[in-house]
């Protein structure tokens, strides 16, 4: 009798726990949802299990049922920016969501240098913790994991940015989402997932990399190391999959140094994951990162060739590169510690990309064009319309050559958007290259304070063996 009867408990037990709904990390108390458009919320519940939900910005309730994979979706409209509200969910259960916003939601993803906070060495961002009592910014960190399928859970939670909560979430990222803030004047969603030493292959969906060659060949050159995933689509599978149901204003991005062993295919790998991402949440967000930084690497060019290719990226379509040549005190550090200047300007190319507010010049002049006049080569810029200026009596990192591919520093004159490049040493330029090679730093700027992309005019093979 007794063993009937706790069999018939456990039995009810079992058919509570199978009805009770459930929702996953993303969905929690803190969170911010992207303001005016159309976001979806989901979980688990019992097949058949009836489930209402209702928000308190607009007291509707919605209602729906688990299907027979234990699954439910609703989509919902959200209104314009505020809060906080609260979301309930009635099942068999019952789940309170508490002090919830209304507002802007952005990816930061990458790796170490989009990792690097607090914890990992930015201490300047301390005078910070004094004034985040007035923030109206939320954080969820993703877990580092991998998996070698797409999940649809993971670990972590929203949590207000304090004093406390900001000393391990990214430093790009929070200077970043602060600066909007404060122009926006709304809330900020910032979900940070990221892993130091991450190859961006291991961000890409797997069967994207194995079925195209150059991709697949590529990747094998990523060495197995301790601290990190290599295999193509790990991250993606546990980091970025779970969240795409999760409706983002977009994603900043901070990658490359880990790819410097394959440079000439990481235009197409970048291509391969952000067309990805894009198809993942099912809409063209904006993608904006940061052209890595100078450090001396153990191979000559191979960071030239990757910001070569991060500058080629920009060809796709709502991308932008921040340049940050200028805010690297040592090139033996391949994480420089001026994090705070690196997310400004990808606040301000947002701002201005995705929001329309130009306050500031947000884009780093690029090279558009070559052309030569007598021993003289021409090299003409964008985003250079109130011209350009040498930050000090002589041009740094400037070269130029002519057919036998010799390079010699070069003299330069500055008119407007244009400058003037020449040396004794060749009569006849064929090329011109600025900043080009792993470490190098150069001194031409914008008006606007903004460094000059590096470049070269020429697609001659590059040493890419050992330094010796």
């Amino acid at each position: 009798m007794k063993k009937a009867l706790f069999t018939l408990i456990l039995s009810f037990v079992v058919i509570s726990l199978q009805a009770s709904i459930r929702l996953p990390n993303i969905l929690s108390s803190n969170m911010v949802l992207q303001q005016k458009s159309t976001t979806k919320l989901w979980g688990w519940g019992s097949p058949d299990e009836k489930i209402s939900i209702t928000t308190s910005w607009d007291n509707k309730t919605i209602k729906t049922s688990a299907d027979g994979n234990a699954r439910w979706q609703i989509e919902l409209q959200t209104p314009a920016a505020g809060g906080p509200y609260t979301i309930v969910f009635q099942g068999e259960n019952k789940i309170v969501l508490e002090n919830i916003f209304i507002g802007e939601v952005w990816v930061c993803s990458g790796q170490s240098n989009m990792e690097w906070s607090y914890n990992s060495g930015i201490s300047s961002i301390k005078e910070e913790f004094t004034q985040l009592s007035k923030s109206n910014i939320k954080l969820f960190m993703m877990p580092k994991t991998t998996s070698t399928s797409p999940q649809d859970h993971s670990g972590g939670t929203w949590v207000a940015c304090d004093s406390n909560t900001l000393k391990a979430f990214s430093a790009v990222g929070y200077y970043f989402g602060k600066q909007l803030s404060k122009d926006l004047n709304v809330p900020i969603g910032l979900i940070g997932s990221n892993w130091g030493g991450t190859p961006a292959e291991v961000w890409t969906p797997e069967a994207l990399v194995e079925n195209n060659m150059v991709l697949k060949e590529a990747a094998t050159k990523n060495k197995p190391a301790p601290w990190w995933p290599v295999a193509p689509g790990y991250a993606y599978n546990a980091m970025i999959a779970p969240i795409v149901n999760y409706n983002i204003a977009g994603s900043i991005w901070y990658q490359g140094e880990s790819n410097t062993g394959a440079p000439l295919s990481y235009s197409e790998l970048m291509n391969t994951m952000i067309r990805a991402w894009r198809k993942a949440w099912n809409t063209d967000f904006p993608f904006y990162y940061v052209q890595i930084a100078p450090f001396k690497y153990d191979k000559h060019n191979v960071a030239a060739l990757v910001r070569e290719a991060q500058t080629r990226n920009l060809s796709t379509k709502k991308t932008g590169m921040v340049v940050i040549s200028d805010l690297v005190s040592d090139t033996m550090n391949i994480h420089p510690t001026n994090k705070k200047d690196v997310g400004l300007r990808l606040a301000n190319l947002a701002l201005a990309e995705t929001y329309g507010i130009k306050k500031l010049a947000y884009k780093s002049p690029m090279f558009k064009s070559f052309t030569v006049n007598g021993s003289t080569a021409v090299i003409e810029f964008d985003h250079a319309e109130s011209g350009l200026i040498l930050k000090g009596a002589q041009p740094k990192e400037i070269f130029i050559a002519g057919a036998d591919k010799v390079f010699y520093p070069a003299a330069i004159k500055i008119k407007g958007n244009k400058i003037y490049v020449s040396s004794k040493q060749v009569k006849a330029p064929a090329a011109v290259r600025y900043q080009f090679s792993n470490a190098a730093i150069g001194n031409l700027f914008s008006q606007a304070n903004l460094p000059v992309a590096p470049f070269r005019t020429d697609n001659w093979a590059l040493d890419t063996s050992p330094v010796k």
